[in-house]
Protein backbone atom coordinates (compact mmCIF):
# COMPACT_ATOMS: atom_id res chain seq x y z
CA UNK A 1 0.00 0.00 0.00
CA UNK A 2 0.96 3.04 -0.82
CA UNK A 3 2.53 5.29 2.45
CA UNK A 4 0.70 8.76 1.98
CA UNK A 5 -2.94 6.67 1.37
CA UNK A 6 -5.07 7.01 4.16
CA UNK A 7 -6.66 3.50 5.53
CA UNK A 8 -10.11 4.22 6.95
CA UNK A 9 -11.42 2.05 9.69
CA UNK A 10 -15.19 3.23 9.82
CA UNK A 11 -17.09 5.56 8.00
CA UNK A 12 -17.42 7.66 10.56
CA UNK A 13 -13.79 8.38 10.15
CA UNK A 14 -14.09 8.61 6.26
CA UNK A 15 -16.87 11.01 6.38
CA UNK A 16 -14.93 13.39 8.59
CA UNK A 17 -12.16 14.40 6.26
CA UNK A 18 -14.67 16.10 3.90
CA UNK A 19 -15.39 19.63 4.29
CA UNK A 20 -19.07 20.28 6.29
CA UNK A 21 -21.69 21.21 2.88
CA UNK A 22 -20.34 17.67 1.92
CA UNK A 23 -20.27 16.17 5.11
CA UNK A 24 -23.86 16.42 5.27
CA UNK A 25 -24.61 14.75 2.25
CA UNK A 26 -23.12 12.09 3.03
CA UNK A 27 -24.25 11.53 5.97
CA UNK A 28 -28.00 12.12 4.12
CA UNK A 29 -27.17 9.43 2.21
CA UNK A 30 -25.79 7.08 4.45
CA UNK A 31 -29.64 7.34 6.83
CA UNK A 32 -30.52 7.16 3.52
CA UNK A 33 -28.77 3.48 2.50
CA UNK A 34 -29.68 2.54 5.86
CA UNK A 35 -33.25 3.12 5.96
CA UNK A 36 -33.85 1.42 2.93
CA UNK A 37 -31.52 -1.27 3.72
CA UNK A 38 -32.44 -1.44 7.92
CA UNK A 39 -30.65 -5.11 7.63
CA UNK A 40 -27.76 -4.14 6.69
CA UNK A 41 -23.79 -3.41 8.13
CA UNK A 42 -21.95 -1.00 7.42
CA UNK A 43 -17.91 -1.27 6.67
CA UNK A 44 -15.12 0.21 4.36
CA UNK A 45 -14.37 -1.75 1.45
CA UNK A 46 -12.41 -0.65 -1.01
CA UNK A 47 -11.84 2.07 0.98
CA UNK A 48 -14.57 3.58 0.67
CA UNK A 49 -18.12 3.44 2.92
CA UNK A 50 -20.30 0.30 1.76
CA UNK A 51 -23.25 -1.61 3.29
CA UNK A 52 -23.62 -5.25 2.98
CA UNK A 53 -26.56 -7.66 3.00
CA UNK A 54 -25.46 -11.18 1.83
CA UNK A 55 -22.45 -9.45 -0.29
CA UNK A 56 -22.19 -5.88 -1.01
CA UNK A 57 -25.41 -3.64 -1.49
CA UNK A 58 -23.82 -0.09 -2.82
CA UNK A 59 -20.52 1.96 -1.95
CA UNK A 60 -20.21 5.54 -2.36
CA UNK A 61 -17.46 7.80 -2.07
CA UNK A 62 -16.81 11.98 -2.47
CA UNK A 63 -14.62 13.39 -4.38
CA UNK A 64 -13.72 16.58 -5.93
CA UNK A 65 -16.51 17.03 -8.22
CA UNK A 66 -18.74 14.36 -7.68
CA UNK A 67 -19.80 11.80 -5.27
CA UNK A 68 -19.73 8.73 -6.59
CA UNK A 69 -22.51 5.53 -6.07
CA UNK A 70 -22.17 2.21 -6.69
CA UNK A 71 -24.87 0.19 -6.94
CA UNK A 72 -23.11 -2.88 -9.22
CA UNK A 73 -24.26 -3.12 -12.88
CA UNK A 74 -27.64 -4.73 -12.02
CA UNK A 75 -27.95 -1.27 -10.09
CA UNK A 76 -27.30 1.05 -12.54
CA UNK A 77 -29.32 -0.83 -15.91
CA UNK A 78 -32.19 -1.36 -13.05
CA UNK A 79 -32.74 2.43 -13.35
CA UNK A 80 -30.94 3.34 -16.68
CA UNK A 81 -33.42 5.31 -17.62
CA UNK A 82 -33.10 8.11 -14.41
CA UNK A 83 -29.77 7.52 -14.10
CA UNK A 84 -29.15 8.89 -17.96
CA UNK A 85 -29.24 12.81 -16.61
CA UNK A 86 -25.76 11.74 -14.60
CA UNK A 87 -22.39 10.54 -15.43
CA UNK A 88 -22.56 6.81 -15.18
CA UNK A 89 -20.69 3.56 -16.24
CA UNK A 90 -21.62 0.08 -15.87
CA UNK A 91 -21.57 0.06 -11.86
CA UNK A 92 -21.42 3.51 -11.04
CA UNK A 93 -23.13 6.84 -11.22
CA UNK A 94 -21.80 10.46 -10.65
CA UNK A 95 -23.73 12.90 -9.02
CA UNK A 96 -22.31 16.54 -8.97
CA UNK A 97 -20.75 17.68 -6.07
CA UNK A 98 -22.62 20.95 -5.74
CA UNK A 99 -26.12 19.45 -6.48
CA UNK A 100 -28.45 17.07 -3.84
CA UNK A 101 -28.04 13.59 -5.07
CA UNK A 102 -31.43 12.57 -5.75
CA UNK A 103 -32.31 10.62 -2.47
CA UNK A 104 -35.64 9.14 -3.06
CA UNK A 105 -33.68 7.52 -6.34
CA UNK A 106 -31.10 6.48 -4.17
CA UNK A 107 -33.87 4.41 -1.81
CA UNK A 108 -35.05 2.57 -5.01
CA UNK A 109 -31.86 1.36 -6.21
CA UNK A 110 -30.76 0.36 -2.81
CA UNK A 111 -34.04 -1.59 -1.63
CA UNK A 112 -33.38 -3.05 -5.93
CA UNK A 113 -29.91 -4.61 -4.35
CA UNK A 114 -31.57 -5.79 -1.09
CA UNK A 115 -34.15 -7.56 -2.99
CA UNK A 116 -31.18 -8.96 -5.32
CA UNK A 117 -29.22 -10.23 -3.18
CA UNK A 118 -31.36 -11.86 -0.82
CA UNK A 119 -32.85 -13.64 -3.62
CA UNK A 120 -29.09 -14.72 -4.44
CA UNK A 121 -28.80 -15.88 -0.92
CA UNK A 122 -32.12 -17.48 -0.81
CA UNK A 123 -31.44 -19.01 -4.26
CA UNK A 124 -27.66 -20.76 -2.73
CA UNK A 125 -29.67 -22.42 0.28
CA UNK A 126 -32.49 -24.04 -1.85
CA UNK A 127 -29.21 -25.61 -3.57
CA UNK A 128 -27.63 -26.64 -1.18
CA UNK A 129 -30.65 -28.69 0.37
Amino acid sequence: MNGDKVAFSSIDEYIALFPPDVQDKLQTLRKVIKEAAPGANEKISYQMPTFALHGNLVHFAAYQNHIGFYPGASGISAFLDELSVYKNAKGSVQFPIDELPPYALITRIVQFRVAENIGRADAKLKKKK
